[in-house]
């Protein structure tokens, strides 16, 4: 489970890639900024303390575990491209697979002691989900910008974080159910991207 943790975005990534035909700009800095922000994380520790299964954990969740590592590399990528950081193609979803790798990297090696699958195999696919899906929203609003385009987008754009978090915070309170449906829910516009990536290759 370690190795999957290790291996499954940058795997992801040269996927995605191999099927897309794009590889975005700034991947270098992707790398370099998400090293930087891995290292800093792992020698601070928590921003959250986790508490036992309320809201703390949830909130946990969101700010350390699955949905604020992954919306860093949006923020950043944003404000590159705002002030002109980057020259061609945006491409969202591979500057935050970037960013994450050495993300995973560490968290892999602090958490294989635990062997916990939550952390070790279902973090992973919610860092890709989140990656592909948000980018997905910021893609279609960039290409379809109309009203009833852009209000959906942003809603779904700000709900799957949420949604991420709240996958995590079920299968650590074994509601397996309830943590299964909100990691398919989380996987919808990943799904959809994939499948529009294969139908243009």
């Amino acid at each position: 489970m370690s190795f999957f943790c290790l291996l499954w975005v940058p795997f992801f990534y040269l996927f995605r890639r191999s099927v897309s035909g794009e590889g975005g700009t700034g991947g270098v800095w992707a790398l370099l900024l998400g090293s930087i922000t891995a290292i800093v994380q792992f020698f601070l520790g928590n921003i959250v303390s986790p508490g036992g299964f309320g809201l703390s954990r949830l909130l946990f969740g969101f700010v350390d575990i699955v949905s604020l590592p992954v919306l860093v590399p949006f923020i950043i990528y944003t404000l590159l491209m705002l002030f002109r950081g980057f020259s061609g193609t945006p491409d969202f979803a591979n500057f935050a697979l970037l960013w994450i790798i050495p993300v995973a990297a560490l968290r892999a090696i602090g958490w294989s002691s635990g062997s916990d699958p939550l952390l070790l195999v279902i973090v992973p696919l919610l860092w890709t989900a989140l990656a592909v899906g948000i980018a997905f929203f910021i893609n279609l609003m960039a290409n379809h910008f109309r009203w009833y385009v852009a209000i959906p987008s942003i809603l779904c754009i700000l709900i799957l974080p949420p949604f991420a978090a709240a996958a995590y915070w079920a299968f650590f309170s074994q509601q397996h159910l309830y943590g299964f449906l909100l990691l398919f829910a989380a996987h919808i516009p990943f799904i959809i991207s994939l499948l529009l990536d294969f139908r243009r290759a």
